[in-house]
């Protein structure tokens, strides 16, 4: 059989028979750049059919090149592909670039109400790297621009922002929400920094260990605005603020923390930091640190850690070339080890083990 090109495999991802189908999503995912170069070019000229499949490709193969591209998909005139689109860029919020981000913020000026308006909203808030242009958006010439990135920054409360307000301040259209945002952010700054140097100087093991779970419930409520602030504080001298940083940084559950926490993980000479920062990334489910999750089953203090967040990983199909060592892993001694490895096992039994080699095999004739 003559060997398809990626672009006549991608066109195949919604091909009538299974077989084809499978052999794409194979391909898709193992082709690297030249896949995704193809798979944008789909979203260009491709039916509203394949353009919802390819949607979906991407956000399983998370590549930022593509994030452009889906954000051209908000504004297709098929409803069902607009939906793919935005599920696509939510799914991959941490790892779209400045680039996606602001072709995004570009929008927002478009829609001024109802349900378009609330889902750039909703995407814009999700994705970290666009608090950048919308601090550019504050320079913008058009006073009603300006409002715009001045509220949602206002809602985003993020302490990269501050430098933005502060040379705004002198824009009549944006000036009482800059003043207003300032102190909003001033005070959570002085809020969490008071709380953290409070807890370093508790004394005793028992009295520190309260004293940094009630810091934690004292914290939590601040919720995506201490963001920043937290990763910051995951670099402190002190292991006991590195572990509150890294308890609140999980339960926030902000996909900006996720590679923040990985270097915890990796480099921390402390264990208890190690194990609150494995428990965090696993409350956030990315995929990214699999690897490091992979190498800390081993280590007797983070293994069952370790497993329970493998289980928690959203994207799965990650976890496929681990299926064998998962399948060991159901009769481990450890009763919570073997229980996550079977549901790990379980997942992946349920997305189907198809050879796609077997299946081209089968039809080398047609």
């Amino acid at each position: 059989m003559s060997k398809e090109t990626i672009e006549t495999l991608v066109s195949e991802l919604v091909h009538e028979e299974d077989w084809r189908r499978m052999r794409a999503t194979a391909a898709c995912v193992a082709g690297g750049p030249r896949a995704v170069q193809a798979l944008v070019e789909a979203l260009r000229t491709g039916t509203p059919e394949l353009k919802k499949e390819v949607a979906a490709m991407l956000s399983r193969i998370k590549d930022p090149q593509a994030g452009v591209a889906l954000v051209g998909l908000l504004e297709d005139e098929d409803e069902v592909v607009r939906k793919a689109g935005a599920n696509a860029l939510e799914q991959m919020a941490g790892v779209l670039d400045t680039d996606t981000a602001a072709a995004l913020v570009a929008l927002l000026p478009k829609y001024q109400e109802g349900e378009a308006r609330q889902l750039m909203t909703h995407l814009v808030g999700a994705i970290p790297t666009a608090v950048i242009p919308l601090c550019d958006m504050l320079k913008h010439p058009d006073p009603s621009a300006q409002v715009t990135a001045a509220l949602m920054l206002d809602q985003l409360l993020d302490p990269r922002s501050i430098d933005a307000f502060i040379d705004a301040m002198g824009q009549p259209a944006v000036q009482d929400i800059a003043v207003s945002t300032l102190k909003k952010l001033s005070a959570i700054r002085e809020r969490i920094d008071e709380t953290f140097n409070a807890l370093r100087d508790v004394e005793g093991a028992s009295e520190r260990e309260e004293a940094r779970m009630s810091t934690v419930i004292y914290l939590l409520g601040i919720g995506r605005p201490s963001v920043e602030i937290l990763i910051e504080y995951l670099e402190d001298d002190d292991w006991l603020v590195r572990e509150a940083a890294a308890d609140l940084l999980g339960k926030i559950a902000d996909v900006r923390a996720v590679e923040p926490l990985m270097r915890r993980l990796e480099r921390d000479k402390d264990t208890g930091v190690k194990e609150l920062a494995i428990k965090a990334l696993g409350l956030i489910g990315d995929a990214r640190p699999t690897q490091l999750y992979l190498e800390a089953i081993p280590i007797r203090p983070l293994r069952v850690y370790a497993m329970e967040a493998l289980a928690k990983i959203k994207d799965v199909e990650v976890l496929r070339p681990h299926k064998e060592l998962f399948d060991r892993l159901r009769t481990d001694r450890d009763g919570l080890v073997a229980y996550n490895a079977g549901l790990i096992a379980d997942k992946l039994e349920a997305l189907g083990g198809t050879d796609i080699t077997g299946q081209e095999g089968n039809h080398e004739d047609e």
